[in-house]
């Protein structure tokens, strides 16, 4: 059968596509024959595969290197309990052929990096970012805008998602902005705290990454009006939603009147998490071994925890608790005359703690936790709740 037609089998599962008269089997063709790129398979990859894969997309990459964890249940409906522990990008393809057998799926079980983005998006006719870091986004970014493709993008932190179609071409060979156009350069590292960090509603990603899905079935079809040069915001508390113009920035330096960009950079360079510690003011760190030993000796020290009270209720060392946004006002209940070991979850908002007091109050006596309380429950306590 010539790669354009359907077969009996897909004119009946893809019967309610066929019968509107924007869509219908020509529509549906498009969808059979196209080649998309799906960066990440968590909470937004997730929706967005399931619809994609349901709506009939012929050939769909998969680009992930994590593994299926227990916390991303709570929104990542691609997974089950059976899939924890295994890759993510085995477990999806899996799943995925199991919904829709009559489509082709490639997995890239690894990093996507400087190095193999343009290789791989060579390949597809559009890719659709689901990732949630800057330097990974900006990456997928150049790699389109090189490459050529249009990028659906897509993003969600707590109860607010975001929206949006860049490098896209019309009909009129026009090709709108792009996400350096929206954000010419990255925040400050740390500034912005990942899902991780600071938590998404469950439901969220379903809603957003359907959109992401509407979106990216409008661009291989050709129907309706994509969002090229507007971004969707929408916030799920208060079910608000607004639509802002994105405009060109000529000084884009891949798209720009100028372009000074020519290929793909070192983009934790670009995003500030390189940037060298200096060499006369290190943060002290110690270990969850090295605090393990501490507590098992019944050392004279104090124990810090500067995460939030929710985050305490769920798991917690024996620490005192003072979130990081208090600590200046509670310096009077940190020693100075001992050793005070200051921990969160991962170690980020610790060593921003003791980064504070020491240039602020000149304590020399505090060490960061190394990895945090996801270290201590990797190495000391596997019964430990991760979160």
């Amino acid at each position: 059968m010539p790669a354009n037609q359907l077969s009996k089998e897909e004119l009946e599962r893809y019967s309610r596509h066929l019968i509107i008269p924007e869509f219908n089997i020509e529509g549906q063709r498009k969808l059979k024959n196209a080649k998309v790129l799906v960066i990440g398979t968590g909470g937004l990859g997730s929706p967005l595969l399931l619809y994609l894969t349901a709506a009939g997309v012929g050939n769909i990459g998969i680009v992930d290197f994590d593994v299926v964890d227990d916390s991303n249940l709570q929104r990542q409906v691609l997974y089950s309990i059976k899939d924890v522990g295994r890759p993510k990008v085995e477990a999806a393809k899996e799943r995925l052929l199991a919904l829709n057998p009559y489509i082709n799926i490639t997995t890239y079980n690894t990093r996507l990096t400087k190095d193999n983005a343009l290789g791989i998006f060579r390949n597809y006719d559009l890719v659709a970012d689901g990732t949630d870091n800057f330097q990974t986004r900006y990456l997928v970014n150049d790699a389109a805008v090189l490459t050529g493709i249009p990028n659906v993008y897509a993003s969600i932190f707590r109860f607010e998602g975001q929206v949006s179609v860049f490098n896209y071409t019309n009909e009129q060979g026009e090709t709108g902005p792009n996400y350096r156009d929206l954000f010419p350069s990255p925040p400050p590292p740390g500034l912005v705290p990942s899902c991780a960090e600071g938590g998404v509603i469950g439901v969220l990603p379903g809603i957003v990454g359907s959109l992401q899905a509407n979106e990216v079935i409008k661009v291989l079809t050709g129907i309706g009006d994509p969002l090229s040069g507007r971004l969707f915001l929408f916030d799920a508390l208060s079910f608000e939603t607004r639509t802002l113009k994105v405009l060109k920035n000529p000084e884009n330096p891949l798209s720009g009147e100028n372009p000074t960009q020519n290929g793909l950079v070192d983009y934790e360079e670009f995003c500030g998490l390189k940037t060298k510690p200096k060499q006369d003011k290190t943060v002290k760190e110690i270990t969850v071994a090295e605090l393990s030993e501490l507590i098992r000796q019944k050392a004279d020290f104090q124990l810090l925890d500067v995460r939030e009270p929710h985050e305490f209720e769920i798991a917690e060392i024996g620490g005192e608790l003072i979130p990081l946004a208090q600590v200046e006002e509670n310096v009077d209940r940190i020693s100075s005359d001992k050793k005070v070991v200051v921990h969160c979850r991962s170690g980020v908002r610790s060593q921003k703690a003791i980064e504070m007091l020491e240039k602020k109050f000149g304590f020399t006596n505090l060490y960061n936790l190394k990895g945090g309380i996801l270290a201590w429950a990797d190495e000391i306590d596997p019964e430990m709740a991760k979160y």
